[in-house]
């Protein structure tokens, strides 16, 4: 089935906040179809463990394209070990180049603790230069919210809950019903 076959698909937004050691990736749990909500409790932020290496992403974009991404950076972190700049980039590279991963809709936000990524579909691997980062229908709010917030004594987890709610009261696809993990360096 195509995009067009569900037309106003609307939800999701996914914050990554980096500041004193740790790193925080927060989303809320709304999915919505047109003016309807239709799950306010969905998990898009997941913990990967793969030879040791923790890894937590978040995903904007189709839940099952977002699913077989994390599939296939699952398989590139086993490949390499520690390495998850080299596991995003060959991600991205297949997502650019495949096909079938080509028609995939999703967005991620990815972290091992010390390092900070976005993963797209272009053929992205985004770096935040401010350690904030947002995706999503109202990443751009909680983008906003969390860089005002980085020069403030609020930790990692404090500012990522505090711009999740501020872009929750501004979009209307965006809920406070949050999973936030956290991961240390």
């Amino acid at each position: 089935m195509s995009r067009e076959d569900f037309p106003g698909w609307h939800g999701t937004t996914i914050i990554g906040v980096r500041k004193g050691g740790h790193v925080v990736i927060a989303g809320d749990g709304q999915v919505s179809l047109g003016q309807t909500v239709i799950k306010g409790t969905a998990r898009k932020v997941r913990r990967l463990a793969v030879k040791g290496t923790d890894v937590v992403c978040g995903f904007a974009g189709s839940t099952a394209d977002a699913f077989a991404l994390l599939e296939r950076l699952e398989k590139k972190l086993e490949a390499t070990p520690g390495q998850l700049q080299r596991a995003c980039v060959e991600l991205a590279k297949d997502w650019r180049t495949d096909k079938y991963l080509q028609k995939l809709e999703a967005m991620l936000i990815v972290s091992d603790g010390s390092d900070l990524y976005v993963i797209t579909g272009a053929g992205d691997v985004l770096e935040p230069e401010h350690d904030v980062t947002a995706i999503g229908s109202g990443g751009n709010y909680a983008l906003a919210a969390a860089r005002a917030l980085m020069d403030t004594d609020l930790d990692a987890e404090q500012i990522a809950r505090k711009a999740m709610a501020i872009a929750s009261d501004i979009c209307v696809y965006t809920n406070g019903n949050l999973t936030v993990e956290t991961i240390t360096a």
